[in-house]
């Protein structure tokens, strides 16, 4: 009998899965460091990467649909654009994920030395422990989780909008003012860095949207998939609007952009304003949180993309067997053991290799979200009448795909413009070179 992935994640799995993987550390933390370079002009930056974001994710919406038995979007990349690209595709995909989850359980080590003194490696470790024995009881169990983790997120920016809000209608009273609209362009206008401070503030803004296509993984594991992802994928656009540029919004006409540290998140800053005293305590926890469901949403995805890779041959077999849980247990233990990995590097290596970390990935989530794109175009053109078929047909495609491959092309030039990221733009294509090279050697036995 063959083994299957189960349909155990409802509709509110996915839909918390969908809006968990658009917020994390990137948001929290790093809209710091993209305020700073692009100044209140990041809003329209978070904007048009949503937007291009909206039409991958319809994309890869339709595609999943065409077919349900597609595991996750490798299937798909090898049925239309061949088998290279399905072995590149999902071991890349594998690769961001383990970057940016080493990223997430140092971040867990930092925030939780605000309360504890000890070596940051400890909660990192525990931390990747304790999520790899939830992962592997249930899928029910990563859904569940992910939904609490998510929820956190949520209620922490309404909250932030809500107080935001009223604090603009009353002209509360700051240290460097009044809060209102005016902050926007108070300071220098809109661009007060110019077109440059701009598009430097893009690269930030990307690496906050990395996992949104974490949807397309949890496809075979989707109860009622024909309902249920259309609903999270269409959510999008208000959830980019409310979360993103409706809590940086209230943030910049509370706090002029000027005042706020490209090293600390701005969240805290606002909600200590207010005079809540545990507030810097609450948004820790929250910052926490966020970067452990990061953490989470990663063993998932990885164990996943190594279970489509085996059941394809492109990994060991061993990877596509699953436990008596439905549940890739080798595939996921293997992710574990890569991202332990992190919490070596974070002992032994000082901070900077994060910011490389964080870039990488964010470089090859670009690749990854370009596929999705060539393969619909590809699906568009190959199969015309399974496509006029389609009940969730991705909008002005196939013109739009190619806008947005411009636009991520874009993407890549601008993370050469800036010193601290422009070393990953070296660096990944070694990644690129030693998976064709793995990919050729496997053809050739």
């Amino acid at each position: 009998m063959k083994q299957q992935l189960e349909r155990k994640l409802k509709n509110r799995h996915i839909q918390l899965i969908a809006i968990g993987g658009a917020i994390g550390t990137g948001l929290f933390l790093g809209s710091g460091k993209a305020i700073h370079l692009a100044g209140p002009s990041i809003l329209f930056a978070y904007l048009i990467i949503g937007v291009a974001l909206f039409f991958v994710m319809r994309s890869l919406g339709e595609l999943l649909l065409s077919n349900t038995g597609y595991a996750s979007f490798t299937d798909f990349t090898v049925e239309y654009i061949g088998p290279w690209a399905g072995f590149v595709t999902g071991w890349t995909y594998w690769f961001c994920w383990i970057m940016t989850a080493m990223a997430d359980i140092t971040a867990v080590g930092k925030y939780m030395q605000f309360w504890f003194n000890i070596p940051q490696w400890i909660p990192a470790f525990l931390c990747l422990i304790v999520l790899t024995i939830l992962n592997l009881l249930t899928v029910k169990m990563f859904g569940e989780v992910e939904f609490w983790f998510a929820i956190i997120k949520v209620i922490t920016i309404i909250a932030l909008i809500i107080l935001g809000l009223v604090m603009i209608v009353v002209g509360f009273k700051t240290d460097t003012g009044h809060a209102s609209i005016q902050n926007l362009w108070s300071y220098g206008g809109l661009f007060p860095h110019g077109i440059n401070g701009f598009f430097l503030g893009f690269q930030m803004a990307v690496f906050s949207f990395v996992g949104i296509e974490l949807v397309g993984v949890t496809a075979a594991e989707t109860a009622d998939p024909e309902k249920n992802l259309p609903r999270a994928i269409n959510s999008l656009p208000v959830r980019v609007l409310l979360f993103y540029i409706g809590a940086l919004f209230v943030i910049l006409c509370i706090i002029p952009w000027t005042q706020l540290s490209a090293d600390n998140s701005p969240f805290v800053k606002v909600f200590t304003l207010v005079g809540i005293p545990a507030a810097a305590g609450i948004i820790n926890f929250v910052v926490l949180t966020s970067a452990a469901s990061a953490c989470n949403s990663g063993l998932f995805s990885t164990s996943r993309m190594l279970y489509s890779l085996g059941r394809e041959g492109n990994a060991p077999k061993s990877f596509s067997i699953l436990g008596r849980s439905s549940v890739p247990s080798t595939a996921l233990i293997s992710s574990t053991l890569a991202l332990s990995v992190g919490v070596v590097l974070n002992y032994f290596l000082p901070d900077f290799v994060f910011t490389l970390v964080t870039s990488i990935s964010a470089i090859c989530f670009i690749w990854v979200w370009g596929i999705i794109l060539v393969s619909h175009i590809i699906y568009l053109k190959k199969r015309p009448k399974l496509a006029a078929a389609s009940k969730f047909k991705a909008p002005l495609a196939p013109f739009i795909n190619w806008v947005v491959l411009v636009f991520f092309a874009f993407l890549l030039v601008l993370i050469g413009l800036a010193a601290d990221t422009r070393v990953a733009l070296f660096v990944t294509p070694v990644w690129f070179l030693i998976l064709v090279s793995a990919y050729l050697m496997r053809r050739k036995k």
